[in-house]
Parts: C-alpha cells; structure tokens; sequence
C-alpha cells in the first residue's frame, strides 16, 4: 500500500467540505433540480397499442347578440298636422301582434289631405314629393273630417291610419293580411278582413281587380296571417284619391261609460309597434 505524506493528506482534506468534495474547492455546492414527472399511465401490453390521449374539449360557442330594437324618426300618437285636428293620444295597442298590413319596407305613415299634393298641402308640390316618402312618421287618425269617430276628442275624424308605400308607385307594393281570418267583404274600393281575434281591419285605395282576381268565390276568402291580398293603388270608387293605403282597426272598446261595442280604435300604435318588427325581420 502506498503511503501519503503528510502535505498531501492535508491538501486532499482541504478539498472537501460538508456538503461534499469537489475540484475547485471554492464552488458553491450544488443544487438538485426537480424531480422528473413520473407517468401514471401503464405501458402497454405486449401486442398492444397505446391509446391516443383524449382531445381537449371543443369550446360552447358563443350565442349570437340579441337584435337591437329597430328605430326609425316617428311622432307619438296624437300629434297631428298643424291646424289638422286634435288626435286621439290611447297609447293602447289595440292589435298587438299583427303583421304590418305592407309586405315589404319602407312605408311611411302621414297625411294624404295635409302631405304635399293634398288639398290643405303645407306648400306646392305633388303626391310624388320626396318629403312625402320620407320619415318621420305622423299620425292621422281623428285628422279633421266629417265621419262618426267616437274615439277622437271631437266625437268625429278620420278613422283610420294613411300609409305610402315605397315608391308612388300604382299596383307595385303588396299589402298583407295583418292576421290570419276570413275576408268577409270586398266592395269598390274596401276590402274588410275578420281576423281570428275578433278584430276587424279594413284596406282601402287597393287595386281591386286585383283583389277580385286573387279571390274569386266565396270559398277562396280564408287567409293565413301575411297572405298577399292585394297592391297598393288609388281605387276610390270612382272618385279621386292619391297613391296609398288607408288602414284601420275596429275592435270592442266601450266610450264614455256606454256597453262595449265595436268601434274604430286609433291604429298608431299598432303600426308603430308591428313596423318594428318588421324591420327587425321579425315581421
């Protein structure tokens, strides 16, 4: 056995420390790093392949944004034209839920006696103006006239609600049933439709041939809710009127303390409300 000297023991016992030898005896000791990740999954069998690892799962997809309400300018009930009347300002809507009487958009509620080619017209200008086929909207039920309307604060007025079509243009823009029912009467310038309801609407100014020609007999009169029953025109029985239609809705409503009976009831609000939801696509 070989024998160290003294100097060389000392010098190997120098090189060393608590925490272990090393070369350089001046290096900090060192650290473990962490343990490797052990896998729990079992090896498989001779024969066997191991299975894929199960993908992560597909994300929900978002739901689509509720729409927002559709807008467009519109006066509220009751305001009138200057020097037209006083309106009727039941903000109730008597036939919520029904179709907007136009198949199609824009429409534009107004008046055809105080609109530009009416006889109290706020200047000159024809049926056809631009300002007439533009918003806002305005309503014209219990607009100055002679006919019973127990609904306006006069006892008499206009007793429905005037509304153009797109364009000023005859036998173009399809009007609609606002409920599913039964046509019930088709005169020289009205069509009256008995909704399931109860509710009554009539459209007048139509193309009436066209109407006759769309429901020949009486068993052809049964209609779904939207169904086409005519175009716009300017019918009138023989007399002179402009491109529109006049709309109106009858339902059971008691005035001034009398028994309920069926009556003209201001169609604003109906309008209002079912032009909306057309818009909205809703229809």
């Amino acid at each position: 056995m070989r024998r160290l000297s003294l100097g060389a023991l000392l010098l190997l016992l120098t090189a060393c420390s608590p925490n272990g030898c090393s070369q350089d005896a001046a290096a900090p000791p060192l650290k473990a790093g962490p343990p490797a990740p052990v896998s729990t999954d079992s090896a498989p069998a001779p024969g066997e392949t191991a299975s894929a690892p199960m993908p992560d799962p597909a994300p929900e997809p978002e739901a689509p944004p509720a729409p927002e309400p559709a807008t467009w300018p519109h006066d509220p009930g009751g305001a009138l034209p200057p020097g037209s009347g006083a309106g009727a300002t039941d903000a109730t809507i008597w036939a919520a839920g029904m179709r907007f009487p136009m198949e199609a958009g824009p429409a534009y509620a107004n008046s055809q006696v105080y609109g530009y080619g009416g006889y109290a017209a706020p200047g000159p200008g024809g049926q056809c103006d631009a300002r007439n086929y533009a918003y806002p909207w305005r309503d014209n039920f219990c607009e100055t006239r002679s006919w019973t309307n127990g609904m306006c604060p006069a006892g008499r007025g206009h007793q429905g609600q005037d509304i153009r079509p797109a364009t000023c243009e005859k036998k173009v823009h399809w009007i609609v049933a606002a409920e599913s029912g039964r046509i019930t009467s088709i005169g020289s310038y009205t069509v009256t439709l008995l909704g399931d309801s109860g509710r009554i609407y009539r459209y007048l100014h139509l193309d009436m041939a066209g109407v006759n020609a769309l429901f020949p007999t009486m068993d052809s009169r049964n209609v779904e809710r939207g169904q086409q029953i005519g175009k716009v025109s300017a019918d009138f029985g023989g007399n002179a009127t402009t491109i529109h239609l006049h709309f109106e809705i009858k339902a059971p409503v008691s005035i001034g303390g009398s028994p309920a009976s069926v009556n003209f009831v201001p169609t604003y609000t109906s309008l209002v409300d079912s032009y909306g939801r057309l818009l909205n696509g809703a229809g």
